[in-house]
């Protein structure tokens, strides 16, 4: 046999695995196909695989490893049904903005319609989810395809894509070209000077700056806090845009929608402009807005993609990157608000760090043990820039209300997206694991969740880099068993949760240490856990946890979102 070109690789997976080197790729989540061709070929090219026990799970990993690093995720599945197996994770990526790239086995070209094993219509099961499918049928397509998948996935509004490899490509050549010159992305932004942006922004009296998911990685030099502070806005956030923005800040008056504090609604009220930048306004940032805000006062978009603008708000729409804008308005625009209105703002952001000392102080006081305390211990006894993975579960919603949990200092998060796939969190806090290296990251998440992932607590612990898991266990889907209210009397016989399984424990496996945690014990248990962390190990905080401490408990919503008319 004569030998291969440079330019020529021997079976589609020794192919890719070059390619994802080319691009940067060091690690890639999934479980492969019966052949484990894949496995090896990225061995040989040096990037690890992550086997886990579920393709679902699998893409969560690699959206988690990609919104914490912003770098590209990977996710690699067999085909048929591991590729099903995976639109949960999909569905995430893509509603999280996670450039996930999701490489699949396939039935080979001459045996479909055939009847073969597992044969599926995979592009049509993935395509409503990605921005980009592709099957290669041909090994000179291979190349491009791949690295155009990358390009995708990548740019612009940042999103999953996928790439099948059909089982006649596992043995054959495979040309590689050289890659061509690193893809440019200028970043200088030209205001025209009639823009209505910048006219609304100079007459705002009163603005608020609310930061999405999209600004992630878009802001390490702190353009946004000058851009605030130079016209005088106070700052606020989506659940997902938490960590762009430092929450030390005095012009951070907490989350937008549904998780504002009450304090900070007076605030909206009164706010005559507010500067969106990256979000897509979805229902859960907007919850609660007064009718004047997209009417009368003007709703400023800044968004990469046009799909992202929402267009029932009236207001400018600047099409661009929000850091890049905010550098560009910096130039034009002038200190703007009065004093009145930072004072106002200024006083909210202390008020609310002064009503959670005072609900510490009552809360130490009962004997009962609160989900707020374990969010105080964790910041206790946890690094500066630990990194919070999170559900939206019942109690774990706690931890989307400021100051109980807090993004500052280099504090991270990563947050399920408003389809709040139950177990993204426990599952992408492997990802976001491999992406923090040495950084703290603690999932905290409830038991209902945990339960969907902990077929995967086995390759947490194979990775022996360190992970602490915080499961807050009220016996199962407490936020179902909270609508069994006086609207469901018939419906009182059905069980969303079983009281037992409140002390319920993870499975033993070697590498995992938990505990039990009680009011008394608990920072001492933060600690221990933490320190394990550090040494490797696996850490899991059992934490019984009452239906009532719950954020919402005498909310309105009552556990329902949105609100029935």
């Amino acid at each position: 046999m004569e030998p291969l070109s440079p330019n020529h690789v021997r079976g589609a997976w020794h192919a890719v695995a070059r390619l994802l080197a080319e691009a940067g790729v060091e690690v890639v989540f999934g479980l492969p196909d019966d052949d484990l061709d894949a496995l090896g070929a990225l061995h040989a090219a040096g990037v690890r695989l992550v086997v886990c026990r579920d393709q679902r799970n699998a893409v969560f990993m690699a959206a988690g490893y990609a919104l914490r690093s912003g770098a590209l995720g990977v996710a690699l599945v067999g085909k048929g049904p591991a590729v099903t197996n995976t639109v949960t994770g999909l569905l995430e990526a893509a509603s999280s903005g996670a450039p996930v790239l999701l490489l699949s086995g396939g039935t080979a070209a001459e045996r479909r319609g055939s009847g073969a094993f597992q044969e599926l219509d995979q592009q049509a099961v993935v395509v409503p989810l990605v921005k980009s499918a592709t099957r290669v049928d041909h090994p000179a397509r291979l190349a491009p395809a791949v690295r155009r998948a990358v390009l995708v996935a990548t740019s612009g509004a940042p999103g999953p894509v996928y790439v099948e490899l059909p089982d006649h490509l596992l043995k054959v050549d495979v040309p590689v070209p050289p890659p061509a010159p690193p893809v440019e992305r200028p970043a200088s932004v030209t205001v025209p000077g009639d823009s209505a942006a910048l006219d609304v922004l100079r007459q705002a009296r009163r603005p608020i700056v609310l930061v999405g998911g999209g600004m992630r990685h878009r802001n390490a030099d702190g353009v946004v806090e000058r851009f605030a502070e130079r016209v005088g806005a106070a700052l606020s956030c989506t659940a997902s845009g938490r960590g762009v923005v430092d929450e030390s800040s005095v012009r951070f008056i907490g989350l937008a929608g549904l998780y504002a504090p009450d304090r900070a609604k007076v605030l909206w009220d009164d706010t005559d402009c507010v500067v969106v930048l990256g979000s897509r306004l979805e229902e859960t940032a907007t919850h609660g807005w007064p009718t004047a805000l997209g009417t009368t006062a003007p709703v400023v978009q800044v968004n990469v993609d046009a799909a992202g603008v929402a267009t029932q708000y009236a207001g400018p729409v600047v099409l661009g990157d929000g850091a890049d804008v905010c550098a560009a308005w910096l130039e034009q625009v002038v200190d703007g608000a009065p004093v009145e209105w930072s004072k106002r703002v200024d006083e909210v952001h202390h008020g609310l760090r002064a009503d959670h000392r005072r609900e510490l102080a009552d809360l130490a006081a009962k004997p009962e043990l609160h989900v707020v305390e374990v969010l105080a211990a964790l910041d206790a006894e946890l690094p500066a820039d630990r990194v919070l993975v999170q559900e939206n579960g019942l109690q774990d919603m706690w931890s989307y209300s400021f100051p109980r949990f807090e993004c500052a200092h280099g504090a991270g998060s990563v947050v399920p997206s408003e389809q709040t796939s139950l177990g993204f969190g426990a599952a992408a806090a492997i990802g976001v694991k491999a992406a923090a290296g040495d950084r703290p990251v603690v999932a905290f998440v409830g038991d209902g969740a945990f339960g969907l992932f902990d077929a995967d607590l086995p390759t947490a612990a194979a990775l022996g880099s360190g992970l602490l898991y915080v499961v807050l266990r009220n016996g199962g889907y407490g936020w179902l068993h909270s609508q069994l209210g006086p609207d469901n009397e018939g419906l009182a016989g059905t069980a969303f949760v079983d009281p037992d399984a409140v002390t319920a424990r993870a499975p033993q496996l070697r590498g995992v240490h938990q505990v039990t945690v009680t009011k008394e014990s608990l920072r001492a248990d933060v600690a221990d856990a933490w320190r394990r962390a550090q040494e490797g190990e696996v850490a899991v905080l059992n934490v019984p946890t009452r239906l009532e401490d719950a954020l919402f408990a005498d909310h309105e919503l009552g556990g329902a979102f949105p609100v029935a008319d």
